[in-house]
């Protein structure tokens, strides 16, 4: 393969894969900006604006192990509710969560992705796909 050749296929692939991850941001950001809505009107009251809940109360999203260790178990948690002993960074909690199954897949998936991706979290983007498989 002649090397101009190479370079026009090696910057095609670039600029695609480029492309990909700037959409993706873009995307990313989005979901957030419509998960901070859904966060403000349904988490804050327990978990706090600040994502750090109630010590011994209401566990801390913010710098969350528990949370960023399970894509999958935070939304069922989202879902179903969850109740029962949780370990969140060293601290069991015993309380509940009611269920919030009656949100839309895409308002969980805006929501995780906010909460996974604020206050020092960082996370992959959880996709309206993931969330409508955990519902079957």
């Amino acid at each position: 393969m002649p090397n101009k050749l190479k370079i026009s296929v090696f910057l095609t692939l670039l600029l695609t894969s480029t492309s990909s991850i700037i959409y993706a941001q873009q995307e990313l950001e989005v979901s957030m900006k419509r998960g901070k809505d859904i966060y403000s009107t349904n988490c804050t009251v327990c978990h706090m604006a600040n994502g750090e809940g109630i010590t011994g109360a209401f566990p801390p999203l913010a710098k969350s192990d528990y949370l960023m260790e399970d894509t999958k178990r935070a939304a069922l948690n989202i879902i179903n509710g969850v109740s029962g002993e949780m370990k969140v960074n060293g601290i069991s909690y015993y309380g509940a969560m009611g269920a919030y199954g009656a949100l839309s897949n895409q308002d969980i998936a805006d929501v995780l992705n906010y909460i996974r991706n604020s206050w020092e979290n960082k996370g992959n983007i959880v996709e309206v796909k993931t969330i409508k498989a955990l519902r079957k």
